[in-house]
This record gives structure tokens, sequence and C-alpha cells, in this order.
């Protein structure tokens, strides 16, 4: 399991990245303070989009000291976990939908030496993920329909989102609650209210003239209430 974190965690979206230079991508935003880097695999079949596989985890892999977070938008999943986790991710993300047994997927994950999570896309419900909390490092709320970064975020999902909170809470364990679409620093202060832990921003980290500023706007959005404390996850 993950330790909790003190502060916001802030995954930049490799989606969102200049692909003509994504190492030098990747240091800038290391060296900008991010806690991870998110990996959105689409496969043009479970979503209607195409980017990236194993090879280019692989190849960034030496270049980074952050921890990778795959999330697999691909169907079956199964028969490419092996090749995600010896390539290097860190963490790795299916959705209920993309396999028959997630319990098993998440088993898999686990086999070999990886954090497991379960990706809840707009209209999955929340029960796709209570039998399975044992096995679960993460959970990731997508608060866009999945499949293109650039969209608007669906305000919607915070119920959803307190609810996982309280779930989260009520099992003791430290299971990252994780918010993927649409995150700027105006959406950021909601979904942290509602008890996200780790938020996962493209455009606005990439798209913006300084990503340092971005990140630090994003991570200090964060309500009062909320602590700031710096704090350091492996993977």
């Amino acid at each position: 399991m993950f330790p909790t974190p003190t502060r916001p965690l802030i995954a930049p979206s490799l989606l969102a990245a200049d692909f003509s230079r994504l190492r030098e991508e990747v240091a800038a935003i290391e060296r900008a303070g991010a806690d991870w880097l998110h990996l959105d695999v689409m496969d043009g079949h479970f979503v209607p989009n195409i980017t990236f596989g194993p090879l280019v985890v692989k190849a960034l892999r030496p270049y980074t000291k952050m921890p990778m977070d795959a999330h697999l938008m691909i169907a079956p999943a199964d028969p490419y976990i092996a090749a995600f986790a010896e390539a290097g991710a860190d963490h790795i993300s299916v959705h209920p939908e993309a396999g028959p047994h997630l319990h098993r997927t998440l088993q898999l994950i686990r086999s070999l030496g990886k954090k497991a999570g379960v990706v809840l896309n707009p209209a999955t419900p929340i029960d796709a993920v209570v039998n399975v909390l044992d096995l679960t490092d993460l959970i990731m709320v997508m608060t866009v329909n999945p499949g293109f970064g650039g969209q608007a975020f669906l305000s919607s999902q915070l119920p959803k989102i307190a609810a996982l909170r309280r779930l989260i809470d009520e099992s003791g364990r430290d299971i990252i609650l994780q918010i993927d679409g649409g995150i700027t620093p105006k959406t950021a202060p909601s979904v942290l209210q509602a008890g996200a832990t780790c938020l996962i921003a493209g455009t606005a980290v990439f798209g913006a003239p300084d990503y340092a500023a971005a990140i630090t706007a994003i991570r200090e959005s964060a309500p009062p209430s909320l602590p700031q404390l710096s704090t350091s996850l492996g993977g």
C-alpha cells in the first residue's frame, strides 16, 4: 500500500507533452516538482484514440526517478500487463470493463511487484471496486470520458469522489484516490475538498509556459483545511 500523502500529489500526463521531445519533457516536469509521471495508454478500441505502448515506457524509464503511473485504456488488458511491468511502470491501473475478472487482474499486477489501480469511468458505479479493496492500491475517478486530453471537467463526479473517500476511510486502507480529467487550479479545489489525494493534469501543466508554476498553482489550490506538507512516495 501507499503511505498516506500529506499534500496533494501531482501527476502530469505524458499525453499532453511534446512527443517530439519526450525525454526533455519528462526531465522538465521532474525538475518542476511533479510527483508521478502519468501514462495514458490507449488502444483505439476501448477508447477512441491511440497513444503509445510499453516501448515508450521502457525508453523513458532510465531518465526519471518519478514513479511511472500507467493507466491502461485497453481491452483486453491482461495480456499486456506483464509487458508494462517489465518496461518499468510502477503503478498499473485498469478499468473493470476491460476484462472479465477484475480480481484476477489486480492479483496479476500485484504478483509482478506493482501497485494496482481500478479506474471508474463517469458511468461506472462505485460498486465495481467495493469487493476488491483488499487488492487495490489506488482508485482513479475519471472526471471526463476517457480517450482524449483537454476535455471539460464533469462536476457530476464530485459526489462519487466524496463517496469513495468515505469508503476508503471506513476500510482503514491506505488507498490513493486519484482524479483524472479537466484538472486545473480552478477545478482542483473541489476535488481535493471531496477527498482526492492525487491529481492528474495534462494540458494544465504541459500547456503552461512555466511547468513549475503550473504544478504549484494546482497543488496550492487545495482548501486551507488540507495539509500542505512535503512528502515523497516511492513506486
